[in-house]
């Protein structure tokens, strides 16, 4: 799997398999006093406990446990399909994931880290990566590797993000508003920027969550500042709150279907009321109450 990062995975999958594998050896020597069996002795008797071992002894969530299954499952499929193995124990086992609040600032909480005075720079730097973040949807692995030719500027004058996501390989073309485009030209100078060269200082992602705590207090926000919670922002707040068609923000967001865009642009119920108050001027404008309805 190692050897196809980049090919038919990602790095990200790479690592998730290799933390299955990692909670697998340890069930396993506390179950079986073993950390390998073979594939055929894998049974749904042993599915159901390693799901309990999860839950219970890592206390993964309802959703982390089944992303664990989901990538057993596909080793176990494998060994199927390569006739390994004969009866195939997942079946009737379901993993479905339950549906879960995505966390997204509101346009004021976002007005509010904007405004920060902040005389740190390297405070100052991860606020502006939070907020182009914000303002693109960019994830953090595909922040991280932007670069010069990825960055194209239309007959207008305007900025476009073309790329191809590093979760999806899904093609991703976003063109950008006023502020990341300052905040691009903020940080380098795209006439002297080459093909290959980092588009933004890009910090680890442990230090930018740390830094990004720092940024949360400086704010006064309550909700943990990720570059999750950036993604969804742009997802619900910026797009979708502000009109834009959730097939404009789902190609902008590189998904593969609309399904996923619809799980991170959720309707809040500010968006229902306003559309609704759009649609009562526009009904009241041409269809009225007749006075023998009002009595």
């Amino acid at each position: 799997l190692k050897q196809l990062i980049g090919i038919e995975t990602s790095n990200g999958n790479y690592y998730k398999f290799k933390s299955t594998l990692k909670y697998m050896r340890e069930f396993l020597k506390k179950e079986f006093k073993v950390t390998d069996i073979p594939l055929k002795m894998v049974t749904r008797n042993m599915i159901v406990k390693f799901d309990i071992f999860l839950k219970t002894q890592k206390t993964s969530s309802f959703n982390t446990t089944i992303k664990h299954l989901q990538n057993f499952k596909r080793i176990v499929m494998t060994g199927i399909k390569n006739g390994w193995i004969r009866l195939n124990p997942f079946i009737d086992f379901k993993l479905t994931m339950r549906e879960v609040d995505r966390p997204y600032l509101t346009e004021t909480e976002l007005q509010n880290i904007i405004n920060l005075e902040i005389l740190v720079p390297r405070l100052e730097l991860v606020r502006d990566l939070f907020v182009f973040a914000s303002f693109s949807g960019l994830s953090y692995a595909d922040l991280f590797k932007l670069k010069g030719s990825e960055i194209e500027r239309d007959n207008k004058g305007v900025l476009w993000i073309k790329t191809r996501r590093q979760k999806t390989k899904t093609r991703s073309q976003i063109p950008l508003l006023q502020i990341p485009t300052y905040i691009i030209e903020k940080y380098c100078d795209l006439s002297l920027l080459g093909a290959e060269q980092k588009v933004l200082p890009v910090l680890s992602n442990q230090k930018l969550n740390a830094y990004l705590k720092e940024i949360q207090d400086l704010a006064k926000i309550e909700k943990p500042l990720t570059f999750h919670v950036a993604r969804h922002t742009f997802a619900t707040t910026v797009t979708m709150m502000n009109g834009v068609p959730i097939e404009s923000i789902s190609k902008m967001l590189g998904h593969k279907n609309i399904k996923t865009t619809q799980h991170y642009a959720r309707i809040v119920d500010s968006k229902i009321g306003n559309d609704m108050s759009e649609l009562a001027s526009k009904i009241g404008a041409r269809i009225t109450l007749s006075p023998a309805m009002l009595g």
